[in-house]
């Protein structure tokens, strides 16, 4: 008798299914289905800049799994989401990315509000999620999932990173420009915590809407407060137009300027003299305090980025490829896509990947520990390099900065499911 192939297909499915295993028949030559990672990420607005730079990354992670065969046999696919930085659209691209287009971990996010509420679906969906972007405390604090991790630094972290270096160089008295959002307000209770243990005041503190343009109600109140240092919480676009209105009213040769995050994507758009400042920062490709000198892997992904993107990583850089690349070596190790099974195989295991050796996520909150830095701006850059604009000042491990497990465990219960 002839067997062609619609045959052998309908036998081979009869018989798998009367042995109760699965009917699936790839093709001839053909590998099983792709595992499929959904990406959220702002492709518009504000942190467009910053979710743009977090793909990259996380596209290198896929490059080189897929190189070497992919994860299990199968290889890696990213299904890609805008979330437009808004918590509504987060959630609803992330039922889309499970329930239609099969997606078995999520991953990305910038704004606080949109890691939140991504999630919370995600926990609901019963699918891992990596936060690679949004550092309110919330994430692994009284809204942490035993499904979500966190590789950017907790607010709390970056408060208290920056507001050590502050108490040394500058003055107790501070005046705060906030984004009003969840990580605004988890920033500015992050520094009234320092302040308050160091005998400071917060002298003014500005609410700003995300996507403001014009920063000037809010500048004209500094200089009657008299602030030993003026901190811009705002990030992406709004640190830019907010930092080019200080130096055009004067405000960067009156008063110290910084806060606990700067990043370089909006570093790059300012002209030189607008770059000024003390300022926390969560990951440096020039800096041995980051890459350390016998890191080969984070030299050469420092090459490999410049190479392909024409210019060097940032940290979002680092949180796309760092968060990725521990989703998919959990998956190695579990053998399995299993979101249980992943998360234990992330959890409390050390790594060096573009780090020193040192970082790992904690068992108890999700939250990677790694060190944060603070650095003063070179607006310039060096002769050999435009883009080297950070002069690393201090170290700030993060068992010194972020709260401890016994803090966290009063407000984080991870339940994982039976």
């Amino acid at each position: 008798m002839k067997l062609n192939r619609s045959t052998f297909v309908k036998a081979a499915a009869a018989g798998a299914a009367g042995f109760g295993v699965p009917a699936f028949v790839p093709r001839l030559g053909e590998a099983a289905d792709a595992i499929k990672i959904g990406v959220l990420e702002p492709a518009t607005g504000v942190y467009a800049a910053p979710g743009g730079n977090e793909v990259n990354g996380m596209e290198m992670v896929v490059e080189a799994w897929n190189a070497k065969g992919g994860v299990l046999g199968r290889k890696i696919e990213l299904v890609k989401e805008d979330e437009q930085s808004d918590p509504g659209v987060g959630v609803q691209k992330a039922r889309k990315l499970v329930n239609q287009d099969k997606c078995v971990a999520l991953i990305g996010t910038v704004s606080s509000a949109v890691s939140l509420s991504v999630s919370g679906a995600a926990n609901a969906l019963g699918v891992l999620f990596m936060d690679t972007g949004g550092h309110t405390d919330d994430v692994t604090g009284k809204d942490c999932h035993w499904n979500t991790f966190r590789v950017c630094h907790s607010t709390w972290m970056e408060s208290h990173a920056i507001g050590a270096t502050l108490l040394k160089r500058f003055g107790k008295k501070w005046y705060l420009i906030t984004p009003d959002y969840a990580y605004g307000h988890a920033l500015e209770n992050g520094l009234k915590d320092v302040a308050a243990k160091a005998g400071g005041e917060i002298v003014g503190n500005e609410l700003t809407p995300l996507g403001t343009t014009d920063f000037s109600s809010y500048l004209t109140k500094i200089e009657s407060k008299k602030p030993d240092a003026v901190l811009v919480l705002v990030q992406g676009d709004d640190a830019v137009n907010c930092l080019k209105q200080m130096n055009q009213f004067g405000l960067l040769k009156k008063f110290p300027a910084g806060g606990p995050q700067v990043e370089l994507e909006p570093l790059w758009q300012l002209p030189p003299e607008a770059r000024e400042g003390y300022w926390g920062i969560e990951w440096y490709y020039k800096s041995d305090l980051t890459l350390g000198k016998s890191n080969k892997a984070a030299h050469d992904f420092v090459a490999a980025s410049a190479k392909k993107y024409g210019r060097p990583p940032t940290a979002r850089n680092c949180f796309g490829y760092v968060g990725l690349d521990r989703v998919l070596t959990a998956m190695a190790d579990a053998k399995s896509t299993d979101t249980a099974k992943v998360a234990r195989a992330i959890e409390g295991v050390k790594f060096t990947s573009i780090f020193d050796g040192s970082a790992y996520f904690r068992k108890e909150d999700h939250q990677l520990m790694w060190p944060m830095w603070v650095a003063k701006i070179r607006p310039n850059g060096t002769p050999n390099d435009k883009y080297d604009l950070f002069d690393v000042l201090d170290t700030h491990d993060a068992d010194a900065i972020e709260q401890s497990v016994a803090e966290k465990a009063k407000v984080c219960k991870l339940n994982y499911p039976a």
